[in-house]
């Protein structure tokens, strides 16, 4: 019988990229709860599979050669998810490097930016008191979003997925390019993208993964609350030495 893969998880866009790969590869997995706005990302049992404090991580109990192995960063995890089935991701190498582009892509870009953008729009300082001094943040994150929807829109002219066939590199932009729209974003401007949007929605394992923690999901605290603070504490402005005391706290 095999054995499930633990995912470590939280219901966010990086989380539920690995929740719609397992899902679309029919493999059985269970979900290990990781509440980043709560700090436990800083917990020693979960940073000794992702020593860069963050989610999402996957154990495969049956790794190569039949042991256990874990990986962290969500790109590894898809390509190495994606060598395990032979599923989404080819074994041509041509084609591979194809889809090995784009999945790089997404994760040096649409990740990132998307991030940002989503940084300024709930949890930037001085939202309430002084929205003025984060405008600059907000247009640079959303222009940039919009830039690499145009991206998209150029490469998807006469393909119906990033790299051809759907591949690994749908499966990781999907769950951030799906929330373009709220970073005052207007869809119709991507007609191309939006297709892909919606013939990506429609596959059974992409609504099933994207489901996913679906207990788990709050909506984002409200600026200068207490939840935001203590959130925001947990996800940015961290440095070596404030990670390693959040370890300690944590042990």
């Amino acid at each position: 019988m095999t054995q499930p893969i633990e995912l470590y998880f939280w219901p966010t866009p990086n989380g539920l990229k690995i929740s719609i790969a397992l899902e679309e590869m029919e493999l059985p997995y269970v979900i290990k709860p990781v509440a980043i706005g709560k700090g436990d990302q800083f917990k020693p049992e979960f940073m000794a599979i992702s020593p860069n404090n963050r989610m999402p991580a996957i154990i495969d109990p049956e790794g190569p050669g039949g042991a256990p192995i874990s990986v962290f960063e969500s790109g590894a995890i898809l390509q190495y998810l994606g060598r395990k089935t032979g599923k989404f991701y080819p074994r041509d190498e041509r084609k591979r490097v194809e889809v090995d582009e784009w999945l790089i892509w997404q994760v040096a870009n649409i990740g990132p930016m998307f991030g940002q953008a989503s940084h300024f729009k709930n949890y930037a300082p001085n939202l309430v008191d002084d929205p003025e001094k984060i405008a600059y943040g907000v247009a640079r994150y959303n222009n940039e979003v919009n830039r690499l929807l145009g991206v998209m829109e150029r490469r998807l002219d006469g393909r119906e997925f990033l790299a051809g066939d759907y591949s690994i590199a749908d499966i990781a932009s999907y769950p951030w390019v799906k929330i373009a729209g709220v970073f005052d974003q207007e869809m119709s401007n991507f007609p191309r993208v939006q297709a892909w949007l919606d013939g990506i929605v429609a596959r059974p394992a992409v609504k099933k993964g994207a489901s996913a923690g679906a207990d788990l999901r709050r909506p984002p605290p409200a600026p200068g609350s207490a939840e935001q603070k203590e959130a925001a504490r947990a996800l940015f402005g961290q440095t070596a030495a404030s990670v390693a005391d959040a370890v300690k706290s944590n042990r």
